[in-house]
């Protein structure tokens, strides 16, 4: 099972939705860098559950607790171990489950893999509450990168159908997603909120659940990361993205937009400022050929509704291989994909420091 990656910074996550612990073991970092915790807590409350009533109503402090690597707030070693306790877990609301596959979960696949041996209780080892250590491991990253004047943030870029402004890709206002990255819906233009929080209550009233797009913005990306062919740039992010549960599709740039483009417009022209070569746009959303050429990186992550909805859906007992109906109890997001913008940050920011130590 893959839960190890990276190159020169290893890291690996351990733990499931429903077991007493989850945590992360963090090898290879270098010593002398002294986290800010105000700042790693703060960014870890942006993926936690219960903060919105268009989130789940899971509560989780996701409090961190360092045994090994720390000495105060400074990193003494080259591995660093911490553990998140989880307490708001309600196991039994998936009883029912452990026989009846949920429809679009792993409940099913993961019983063809390993037969009744995994514990699959909130998903286990495939749920998103495994994202929370991953975003330990990236806040750290991000606050080192920070140090290097290496910038990363995000915003939700759609949710329904509903898309927040367009931005220009090759000068992202980084002062201005920073300042919203804190909101219950991360968009710039409060008319396009307003109008996704209408249709998030519509949702979470019917029982259902809707999907979105965060899009993730870096600056300050050294120049000449990644390698052509299967080495790429955006194949490292695509990589850890799609360990991201719910990810449906990832692009870069200008991503699907491109097709109804012209080469004339899609081609990003080059300029000198400064006398630093630059391009003048940033269709290619800052790699090309699967290396970095000093403009900003951007991806959208793009996710599905999320599966678990109130509503009665057909499916089948596993024992006696009749079809049911199954209605899923617990507490679920109307839409996850509000909570996934310090994972899309973690995802860069773990990426840029793994190359850097090379």
């Amino acid at each position: 099972m893959g839960q190890s990656f990276g190159k020169n910074l290893k890291v690996t996550i351990f733990g499931s939705s429903h077991q007493e612990y989850m945590g992360v073991v963090i090898d290879n970092i270098k010593p002398g860098f002294e986290i800010d915790m105000k700042k790693l807590n703060e960014f870890m409350q942006r993926r936690a559950p219960g903060k919105s009533k268009f989130t789940t109503k899971r509560k989780e402090s996701d409090k961190i607790n360092f045994i090994s690597g720390l000495k105060g707030n400074k990193i003494i070693s080259k591995t660093i171990t911490a553990l998140i306790k989880n307490t708001d877990f309600k196991s039994n609301d998936y009883n029912n489950t452990n026989d009846i596959p949920r429809p679009s979960h792993a409940d099913y696949t993961s019983f063809i893999k390993y037969g009744k041996d995994m514990d699959m209780n909130g998903g286990g080892p495939f749920s998103g509450r495994l994202t929370a250590p991953f975003c330990l491991a990236g806040g750290i990253a991000k606050q080192i990168l920070e140090e290097k004047n290496i910038k990363i943030s995000s915003r939700i870029k759609n949710i329904g159908g509903i898309s927040d402004i367009n931005l220009d890709l090759a000068n992202p206002p980084m002062k201005d997603l920073e300042e919203i990255s804190y909101k219950e819906i991360p968009v710039l233009d409060e008319k396009k909120e307003a109008e996704i929080r209408k249709l998030l209550e519509d949702v979470r009233k019917k029982g259902d659940s809707i999907g979105g797009i965060c899009q993730v913005f870096g600056e300050n990306i050294p120049k000449g990361l990644g390698e052509p062919i299967f080495d790429s740039f955006e194949a490292k992010i695509s990589f850890l993205s799609f360990g991201i549960p719910g990810l449906r599709a990832i692009s870069f740039g200008e991503g699907l937009k491109s097709i109804k483009m012209r080469g004339s417009d899609h081609n990003d022209q080059f300029e000198i400022k400064n006398g630093k070569v630059k391009t003048i746009t940033n269709n290619a959303g800052g790699i090309v050929g699967g290396i970095t050429n000093g403009m900003p990186v951007v991806f959208d992550l793009i996710f599905k509704p999320t599966p678990s909805i109130s509503l009665c859906q057909k499916s089948f007992s596993i024992s006696d291989k009749k079809e049911k109906h199954l209605i899923i109890e617990g507490r679920h997001d109307p839409c996850f994909a509000l909570r996934t913008l310090p994972i899309g940050e973690s995802i860069l920011s773990l990426i840029v420091l793994d190359y850097l130590y090379e």
